[in-house]
């Protein structure tokens, strides 16, 4: 659930076995992807805060007239831009073919610099629910430093994101530009859903189709959907986060028929959004990836818990932010977003009279002759037991649910936009431990008296809400999510526009 959005949005259930066998591996992967290539900290769990940029003093811009390039650095510079495809870039845009000066050759490296640290898109053109904004950055004065203390390579090298996520991500960038080379792959015919079993044309394109990404499959071209295919077909599916049951269903045939240009334009919007980041995410924080509704808690850069969680539905989207978490409250009333209760509890009401009351709402006076609902803390509240509290402009948060079945479901964007949690108590007494007030004991037992209390937390920690929808596994394959939001689309529709 959310409170009133400061900002406007764009317009099953499996056996829990299955989800678990399922989503250990996107577990691995979503906890592996955002690790820094740094060393993690060590020692004691730090104060942790999401970077802030400090004030500088003016400084005078450098004169670049003023030096000059040796040929090697020269040299370096244009190896560099040309490389910077690999980053996802249009070739063209620092082909360094068109600097024929050493001015044009250093604005070049500039703009290239600036984009590859920070992101081609400015944050005027964001969208209002991509809060996660990159931090300002001009690489005048540090390229000019580097030129002059000859240091160029090294400055160069600390330009892109410096996380295995990103790095993992151009590897994968550079095998489906590979694969669209040679022809990307066909789509397969629509028809009765394939299974162990099957025989025909279908079965022979099915194995094509999935030895295009997977390099493990020996094709026969036998078309007998046998054993192995079946193999071949689960591996797919935990790929792109569906039921790995190893039947070509339509969910499957459609993530299979999406075309290789857009898998690499995702594979490129991802590498954006990494460019969002600071360049050095806090060894104590939480990450959400929206798109795959998956939570995870990092201490000392490192996953040590992770959950399933129920994300924004497409038109009430789960924004992309950064925070700090700054208490609990435990036993919490629900103080309904008014678009919330004009638009699905007032017309309940109107169509089951009482059904306020038998769900525990109550009518409050605001003092300027309207009102609000609130739902009462207890067995029927929507947030649960618990709703952990950030500051944010969309008024969102994450919670616990009295409505446990989505969670062991493949398809958990159904919320209002805040973040429903599977595991909320562990995560409760994950942040709390160590105070001498808020014991396991004590939590337990302020749960069970039904009292609403707000824990403030010994240490706030931050908390990320990320749109990941591809990424690269410790296995070297690339797993992609569907784009619920269209926000890949979007991204890249936008920077094109430039």
């Amino acid at each position: 659930m959310r409170f009133t959005r400061t900002f406007g949005v764009l317009a099953a259930a499996m056996s829990l076995l299955s989800v678990e066998a399922a989503q250990a591996h996107s577990y691995l992967a979503q906890s592996y992807l955002a690790q820094s290539q740094r060393p993690a900290l060590a020692g004691g769990r730090p104060q942790q805060a999401v970077p802030m940029v400090e004030p500088r003093p003016m400084v005078m811009a450098p004169d670049f007239s003023t030096i000059q390039l040796r040929a090697d650095q020269v040299e370096l510079l244009r190896r560099v831009l040309g490389d910077a495809y690999t980053h996802g870039f249009d070739a063209r845009i620092f082909a360094p073919e068109q600097a024929v000066t050493q001015g044009q050759l250093i604005d070049l490296t500039l703009a290239y610099a600036k984009a590859v640290r920070s992101g081609r898109l400015p944050t005027t053109a964001f969208m209002s629910e991509w809060g996660l904004k990159p931090v300002a950055y001009d690489p005048t004065v540090e390229l000019y430093a580097a030129i002059q203390q000859d240091r160029l390579g090294p400055w160069l090298d600390t330009l892109p994101p410096p996380y295995t996520g990103y790095q993992t991500l151009r590897g994968g960038l550079a095998t489906y530009r590979d694969i669209a080379a040679r022809g990307g792959w066909a789509p397969l015919v629509a028809g009765p859903d394939l299974k162990e079993g099957a025989t025909g044309a279908r079965v022979v394109a099915l194995e094509a189709r999935l030895a295009a990404e997977d390099p493990t499959i020996a094709v026969d071209a036998a078309p007998v959907f046998d054993a192995a295919l079946t193999q071949a077909v689960q591996r797919a599916q935990k790929r792109f986060g569906l039921n790995p049951n190893g039947i070509v269903n339509k969910a499957t045939l459609d993530a299979l028929n999406t075309p290789v240009e857009r898998r690499i334009d995702q594979i490129v919007a991802n590498m954006e959004r990494w460019r969002w980041l600071p360049q050095t995410l806090p060894a104590e924080r939480i990450q959400v990836n929206v798109a795959a509704a998956i939570l995870s808690v990092f201490s000392h850069d490192t996953p040590t818990l992770t959950m399933r969680a129920v994300t924004g539905r497409p038109g009430d989207e789960t924004p992309m932010l950064s925070s700090m978490i700054h208490s609990i409250v435990l036993n919490p009333p629900w103080n309904v977003p008014s678009s919330i209760a004009s638009k699905e509890l007032w017309p309940k009401e109107r169509k089951s009279p009482g059904y306020l009351r038998r769900n525990d709402f109550i009518v409050i006076p605001t003092g300027d002759g309207g009102s609000r609902l609130q739902q009462k803390a207890g067995p029927l509240a929507a947030l649960g037991k618990l709703k952990f509290d950030f500051v944010n402009p969309y008024g969102v948060y994450l919670h616990d649910t009295p409505s446990r079945a989505r969670f062991d479901s493949f398809s958990r964007l159904a919320s209002h936009g805040c973040v429903r949690l599977q595991k909320p108590i562990e995560l409760a007494k994950a942040l709390l431990e160590g105070d001498p007030i808020w014991t396991p004991e004590k939590i337990d037992a302020t749960l069970a008296s039904g009292d609403t209390v707000r824990a403030k937390l010994p240490q706030q920690i931050a908390v990320f809400l990320l749109y990941w929808t591809a990424y690269v596994t410790p296995d070297g394959q690339v797993n992609f999510r569907q784009d619920p939001y269209g926000w890949d689309r979007e991204l890249v529709q936008r920077i094109a526009a430039l």
